[in-house]
């Protein structure tokens, strides 16, 4: 008997001492509730925007690799959201990947004739501009735009998706986001890029995260 009481007492200081952290459980600022979204316009969250891209190698294994420190801005009206517009640039000159060297040969300056192997040294920024946006479901969309690279421009369509809204907390700078994932295809050759098709694929996987702060 002693022992089932303490075994009880155990398991009620237990409890006690649980349900008040799990009450004071912090929430995250951001939920993905469509309803948090307000209208205006946002600036791109350089620090928290991101596009990777994935391309096949040899036949051997996928390698990615990763632009950042995007700006930027995205107008919505939660009330319309297919009027939204996007606009944001992408420092191609800060492509980071995983080898020193791979990097190196991205940025490598133009040869004899002419033509660099892939960017070239000081590459000028990407910029993708969106031309129209087709919603499905409430929280997923088509955005289509035009995607200017090397000095190309091509239609480019995203398949983006919300992630979440809300207010950041006062230590964060208090200001509303928004934030979405997005995804695409396309083909190098078609922005100019064609060195080692097919060796290294021609197609281009992109993988988004789009954050943009009021």
């Amino acid at each position: 008997m002693k022992n089932a009481l303490f075994g009880s007492a155990i398991v009620a200081a237990a409890l006690a001492l649980t349900l008040p952290l799990e009450a004071q459980a912090p929430q995250l600022p951001g939920s993905k509730n469509t309803a948090a979204i307000t209208g205006g316009t946002y600036q791109a969250d350089a620090g928290h925007t991101l596009v990777g891209w994935r391309v096949d190698h040899f036949g051997f294994t996928p390698y990615f690799g990763l632009f950042g420190d995007i700006t930027g801005t995205l107008v919505l009206d939660p009330k319309n959201p297919a009027a939204a517009k996007v606009d944001v640039t992408i420092p191609v000159a800060k492509v980071t990947t995983a080898s020193a060297g791979l990097t190196a040969h991205l940025l490598k300056p133009a040869g004899e004739s002419g033509k660099a192997d892939f960017f070239g040294a000081a590459p000028a920024p990407a910029r993708f501009v969106s031309t129209a946006v087709h919603v499905h479901g409430g929280d997923s969309a088509h955005i289509t735009g035009d995607l200017t690279l090397n000095g190309v421009t091509r239609p480019v369509t995203l398949d983006a998706k919300f992630y979440g809204a809300g207010k950041a907390p006062a230590m964060m700078g208090g200001k509303e986001n928004v934030g979405f994932t997005a995804t695409a295809k396309i083909k190098r050759s078609d922005f100019g890029v064609g060195y080692a098709i097919p060796l290294v694929s021609d197609e281009v996987e992109l993988d988004i995260v789009a954050a943009f702060q009021k």
